[in-house]
């Protein structure tokens, strides 16, 4: 298994249980076949430019282990999802 690190945003406009929601969820993604050694909700932000007519979200940071296959639906799951508005997944050379 590799080291990777995803950050990803999610919509303002939506309510705290619905955010902690999609984060469960996503977290269940990667402990399906990997293991979370990071994860910080890092609270709403201002962005740098606006995305989708949003100027604030609600930062993700997890990093963790995984096998290829746990990126490959997570990153399917993160495009589909109405939730995020921007995501990227990184392999942590650390």
């Amino acid at each position: 298994m590799r080291k990777y690190e995803v950050m990803y945003i999610i919509r303002p406009d939506i309510e705290q249980d619905v955010v902690q929601a999609s984060v469960e969820k996503f977290q269940g993604i990667i402990s399906n076949g990997g293991e979370i050694t990071k994860h910080d909700v890092m609270g709403k932000r201002r962005l740098a430019y606006e995305i989708n007519k949003f100027n604030d979200g609600t930062f993700v940071l997890v990093n963790f282990n995984g096998t290829p296959e746990v990126i490959n639906e997570l990153e399917r799951l993160m495009k589909i999802s109405d939730d995020v508005i921007r995501y990227l997944i990184t392999k942590d050379v650390a």
